[in-house]
């Protein structure tokens, strides 16, 4: 049902932004007959109910704030594992390269990098270059090119002091 509202919604829509135009112009002395109109007119005359089933199904309301999680509200990690991410990198890592970072899916919780980069699951590192701040993270293989960016969770960007709508460049190691 909805999809039929939707459909209706945009067809009434169409149909009224098409009747703004002011070169449509439809002229009671024309040699066509009623109800036809030339290439790229409309007819547009709507009933009161139809003008209010348009206004009423293309108004949607507001979201409400509550329906919006915060990153904090996102971040369901302990400040036992923030610290255990945060200690000094292991010796012995392999640095295996520099990505594009995005946020992954912010709901899904824990330390993690999906990144091409691996081609199989790990233990590793990211690093911010920019201010050398460093997470410790599972490492998880994400199809495409090593030259992809790569996805990575919300506590991990938090900890390496990334904002959540950049796309900084990071370093990745494996441990």
């Amino acid at each position: 049902m909805s999809m039929l509202k939707a459909g209706l919604a945009a067809g009434l829509s169409l149909t009224i932004l098409a009747g703004c135009n002011p070169s449509n112009t439809s002229s009671a002395t024309t040699d066509r007959p009623a109800g036809t109109a030339e290439p790229g007119e409309v007819e547009t005359q709507l009933s009161s109910e139809q003008l209010a089933a348009v206004t009423a199904i293309t108004r949607a309301p507001a979201p409400r704030p509550a329906a919006r999680a915060s990153a904090d509200q996102l971040d369901t990690t302990t400040a036992e594992q923030k610290a255990a991410a945060a200690k000094a990198p292991e010796t012995g890592e392999t640095k295996l390269g520099n990505t594009v970072a995005s946020l992954g899916d912010p709901t899904e919780g824990g330390f993690w990098i999906k990144t091409p980069l691996v081609k199989a699951r790990g233990v590793g590192r990211i690093r911010n270059p920019e201010n050398g701040k460093s997470a410790k993270v599972d490492l998880i293989p994400l199809d495409g090119p090593a030259s992809a960016g790569s996805q990575v969770s919300l506590p991990a960007l938090q900890l390496i002091g990334v904002s959540l709508t950049d796309l900084p460049t990071i370093e990745v190691f494996k441990s």
